[in-house]
């Protein structure tokens, strides 16, 4: 288990800040801001308050009312806060301007989700990938980000590429990006002589959103051993695993997860990575069907493979974690309309296979309904195979 971040002797203590607008309701900020506290704790640090506030649009110089600014200052001295995070991204006079009223460490979604990428990379691939992603977020917000750093020591946020007065430079760090950019397009052509050495085996690749137990699923289907853990993005680097299903063998990938608000630049250096699922034959769509938002969360995946061009593919969805799911269950009496707070299990598993015959209900964790998995998958497979090998009749 990683251990926590280490601030002036304990753990960073963190407050989170969201806005209530016109494109976020008061319930999305909630659970962004939920969201957001995982990924605080995946991080090392540790949420003690958050603030919210409702403004039409963001404040151009300190993107929350001045108002609330000082409430949040007034906050974070009282209590001897570390840090703050908000949930969206701030412009470089954003962050320099809410930095100088609040006289502590400030960052951004897209800054926190940046140093869990860094410190989840372990292979050549994913760390050139972050180290880009990081250096191109870095750049319109360079003079903020030095000086800032040369300040604080220690803590989530921090985990850059390198932290020398040098790298004040702009033109160095359009070097360092030019130069990872053509790192990683070596990296790519390694990676797609290796997809080429594989031939024709037939390609399934798993996406979601992250932490809904794909790698879970992985290591079950494949009998391997990848890391997976309740924190997101345990996964960064592609996993490729050979399968077979009854007589069939395929290739099976483990892929990122996605994450609302996902850093564009990230999406941009981790397209390479996400090949992958571009060159797969059939995706499975793995869902967390116990998270009381899994629509939403479905809906950002999806989002994410137009963005990929890879929406036309066959999916199939996969509710994951059946055994976590729960719901209130109404009295007979009580004659308030259903929600979906209401659902049984059945209840979802019927309203979801009526909008997608291809739905399995699954729990990878305790190895619930994996043979219906297994046997369905074999056929689908086949469907394939038998176009592709016309000649191989005798396997089936």
């Amino acid at each position: 288990m990683e251990k926590n971040i280490e601030f002036d002797g304990g753990i960073e203590r963190v407050v989170l800040v969201g806005l209530i607008n016109q494109e976020q309701s008061e319930q999305q900020v909630d659970e962004y801001l939920d969201e957001l506290a995982f990924l605080t704790e995946t991080a090392g640090a540790i949420e003690v308050k958050r603030f919210t506030q409702k403004l039409e649009f963001p404040n151009p110089r300190t993107f929350v009312g001045t108002g609330k600014l000082d409430e949040i200052s007034q906050y974070i001295k009282e209590n001897e806060i570390q840090t703050v995070i908000f949930d969206d991204e701030l412009n470089a006079s954003q962050l320099r301007n809410i930095e100088k009223e609040l006289d502590c460490k400030v960052l951004d979604r897209t800054n926190l989700i940046l140093h869990i990428f860094a410190k989840r990379a372990k292979t050549a691939h994913a760390k050139t990938q972050v180290e880009l992603a990081q250096y191109q977020y870095l750049l319109p917000r360079l003079t903020r980000m030095w000086t800032h750093l040369e300040r604080q020591k220690g803590g989530i946020g921090l985990r850059g590429p390198g932290e020398t007065e040098i790298e004040t430079d702009r033109r160095i760090i359009r070097d360092k990006i030019a130069k990872l950019k053509e790192d990683l397009k070596k990296i790519d052509k390694q990676k797609a002589t290796q997809r080429k050495s594989r031939g024709k085996m037939i390609r399934v690749a798993l996406v979601g959103y992250t932490n809904v137990g794909k790698s879970t699923l992985m290591n079950l289907l494949s009998n391997s051993d990848v890391f997976a853990e309740n924190k997101l993005f345990a996964t960064l680097d592609t996993t490729v695993r050979k399968v077979v299903v009854g007589n069939l063998p395929f290739l099976l990938t483990d892929t990122v997860g996605f994450i609302r608000k996902l850093p564009h630049d990230l999406v941009e250096s981790f397209k390479s990575t996400l090949d992958e699922v571009r060159e797969s034959d059939i995706l499975l769509h793995v869902v967390d069907i116990s998270h009381s938002n899994f629509e939403d969360q479905i809906e950002v995946v999806n989002k994410t493979l137009q963005e990929l061009g890879v929406a036309g593919k066959p999916m199939y969805l996969i509710f994951n974690k059946i055994d976590a799911y729960t719901f209130l269950k109404k009295d007979d009496d009580d004659l308030t309309l259903v929600t979906k707070e209401n659902y049984s299990l059945e209840d979802l598993k019927n309203i979801w296979i009526a909008r997608n015959s291809k739905s399995f209900f699954i729990s990878a964790k305790q190895k619930m309904n994996i043979e219906d998995l297994r046997e369905r998958l074999y056929e689908y497979i086949k469907e394939i195979h038998v176009t592709r090998f016309p000649y191989n009749d005798f396997l089936y």
